[in-house]
């Protein structure tokens, strides 16, 4: 039967007021947790709601009969006001430098600085025995020139404004050469072509998609040329009928020529990968030693640190950069620096260098100890997980992710689950991924898979997985 108007206006009015549902004795933790301000609003939108729910269904809500069922609903609502988006996860999925998950993770002693200077203040731009006004990118450089006898560095917030402050500074409404197998584009759209332009530079191709030799270069030089530029192609790989031409022999050609040579190496490394299997990128220390005027790369990637962009090289070039208008607008805060200066003081201890940051220890993994580690997962699980779903180690691949290394693999260990009858993979790793810690794997023929590789400590992930099976 439909209520009459004059009903729908008495449910209205059968609403509680806002100060006696604050008044409430149970909402008293609320009150404390959160406080008064946020707690009005959470009942706000309640009563709003009421109202809605009044005019569609002709009803109160449960709450109030059920001051518990208000209580419930505001905590809710609250909590999820005051939940923090960037929470841990555990990173499964075969990707270690995963873009979408944060990238490197940092070494306890990147976080103890960055700890540090939170809390305290810091000479980020204060020379100590001088007394005088300093440069927030002075720590650093002394780093990269005793790292790879660079002249001087200048640090930015990525690898992209790396880029761009480098053709801006050296190269404003000048000629840029670079040859088309390297004209790239990275996640997000970043493509060389358009950083030229919003560098001001006059882009100029030279040879063809696979294949370009030095008389390319020579033959494109004008009396407008600023630099050469080499774009090492870090996200993908040209192979069979190929040329290239050396950096050496580039630098000769631009000294010959009183231009510039600078290089963006992207992912960017300072220890040789060859002895994870993984092959050897170009690193800064050896493109400076071939003559290259100014090379940049990422801190977050390959080396291990912080989201940052690096270019070192001559001194002369970097303090074009220093003094660029848009070095002050794509400087990197203490934050940064802090965790930056922490990782590159593990590279100075080459011997331990594969114990203090987290990518290199991945990397460094054995697979017996991978399989060791699953063995020990499998024989704790199945007990919980038996009945829903077969579980299995299963040999896989595991990228390194961020553009880099995009032909090379690691071999490495998957714990497997496969549903059985009605149980389904893909609800298992929705499951996982409301956990305290969100487990993220990925899904492959039906299967779930938590590559081990990316494992950060195998007694909470261990623990982790068992709450998970418990409340299946």
């Amino acid at each position: 039967m439909t209520q009459t108007p004059d009903t729908q206006r008495a449910l209205y009015r059968a609403l509680p007021s806002m100060d006696s549902l604050l008044a409430q004795p149970n909402l008293a933790p609320l009150l404390r947790q959160f406080g008064k301000t946020a707690v009005k609003h959470a009942v706000d939108a309640c009563l709003q709601q009421a109202r809605v729910d009044i005019s569609r269904q002709r009803s109160l809500p449960s709450w109030c009969e059920q001051p518990q069922r208000l209580y419930e609903c505001l905590a809710d609502r609250l909590s999820q006001q005051h939940r923090h988006s960037l929470v841990p996860v555990w990173n499964l999925t075969g990707t270690l430098l995963h873009t979408n998950l944060g990238r490197a993770q940092q070494s306890q002693a990147a976080i103890d600085a960055v700890t540090s200077v939170m809390r305290y203040p810091t000479p980020l731009e204060f020379e100590l025995q001088a007394g005088v006004r300093g440069h927030r990118d002075n720590a650093i450089s002394d780093l990269i020139r005793r790292l790879t006898g660079a002249e001087a560095c200048c640090v930015v917030n990525n690898n992209a404004a790396a880029v761009l402050l480098m053709l801006s500074a050296v190269a404003p409404g000048k000629e840029v050469i670079v040859s088309r197998g390297e004209l790239v584009e990275i996640g997000g759209a970043f493509r060389i072509p358009d950083i030229m332009r919003q560098a001001g530079c006059t882009l100029v191709e030279v040879g063809s998609t696979n294949r370009t030799h030095l008389r390319d270069y020579q033959n494109a030089i004008t009396d407008n040329t600023a630099a050469i530029m080499k774009v090492h192609t870090s996200n993908y790989h040209i192979c069979g009928f190929t040329a290239s031409v050396a950096e050496a022999e580039l630098a000769q050609l631009c000294q010959q020529q009183n231009i510039a040579l600078i290089s963006d190496l992207g992912s960017g490394s300072l220890t040789d990968l060859r002895r994870f299997g993984l092959k050897q990128e170009p690193s800064p220390q050896a493109m400076l030693a071939d003559g290259v005027d100014l090379v940049s790369f990422s801190g977050d990637k390959l080396l291990g640190g912080p989201q940052s962009g690096l270019v070192v090289g001559k001194r002369h070039l970097i303090d074009r950069l220093q003094q660029h208008p848009l070095k002050r607008a794509l400087r990197c805060d203490k934050l940064i620096l802090a965790a930056l200066e922490s990782t590159l003081i593990h590279y100075l201890t080459p011997e331990t260098l594969d114990q203090q940051l987290p990518i290199l220890a991945k990397f460094s993994r054995s697979l017996s100890q991978l399989n060791a580690m699953g063995e020990r997962l499998l024989q704790a699980l199945q007990p919980l997980f038996a009945d829903r779903y077969l579980l299995q180690l299963t040999e896989t691949r595991t990228q390194v992710g961020s553009g880099a290394q995009p032909d090379t693999t690691l071999a490495s260990v998957a714990l497997t689950f496969t549903g059985l009858g009605p149980h389904s993979s893909s609800d298992l790793e929705q499951h996982f991924k409301r956990a305290t810690r969100p487990i993220i794997g990925r899904i492959s023929q039906g299967r779930l898979l938590l590559d081990l590789r990316g494992v950060d400590d195998e007694a909470e992930l261990t623990e982790q997985l068992l709450q998970q099976g418990r409340s299946l």
